[in-house]
């Protein structure tokens, strides 16, 4: 807990030198990501909205999911996940977006998506970011390494415009 937190403080401090703010679409975290975030005092002044968008029903209505994406690739995919981070930034209007979904168990795995698979998208303007991960652990531990794994990401792209900036 100690470690995400101190992501999301250093988070916070690259978003204020970006002017920028952040927006959270969760599916497997179920708002550990925006939990992350609101733990450190002053985050309204970056972080814009969380959206825990657990059924395929909700990825649709709030962030705008093509419904066929869930028959053709399902919910854990690169295609929903980018879909997920497009949605919550033009809902949100935030520069940085982080999206997750991903089998976090100890059921729904299957033999080509186990236990431990999780996509994830980082969007930043206009460009988008994806990768999958397969985290070790139980559904704890996978939640965990996800929520982590977000805020990663989301430092990553923001240093490379503060680079940019600079």
């Amino acid at each position: 807990m100690k470690e995400i937190t101190q992501l999301a403080a250093e988070l916070g401090r690259r978003l204020q030198v970006l002017n920028a703010h952040v927006t959270a679409a969760e599916s497997c975290t179920g708002g550990g990501i925006s939990e992350a975030i609101t733990r450190i005092p002053g985050s309204s002044a970056w972080f814009e909205a969380g959206y825990v968008t657990y059924s395929n029903r909700q990825k649709t209505q709030q962030l705008n999911v093509p419904l066929e994406l869930f028959t053709t690739v399902g919910a854990v995919s690169r295609e929903v996940v980018e879909a997920m981070v497009r949605g919550a930034q033009e809902q949100s209007r935030a520069h940085f977006a982080v999206a997750v979904s991903g089998v976090a168990g100890p059921d729904g795995g299957s033999a080509s998506k186990p236990v431990g698979t999780v996509w994830l998208a980082w969007g930043v303007g206009e460009q988008v970011f994806s990768e999958v991960q397969h985290f070790p652990g139980n559904r704890d531990e996978v939640r965990r390494q996800t929520v982590k794994a977000a805020l990663e990401g989301l430092l990553r792209h923001a240093a490379t415009e503060i680079s940019n900036q600079g």
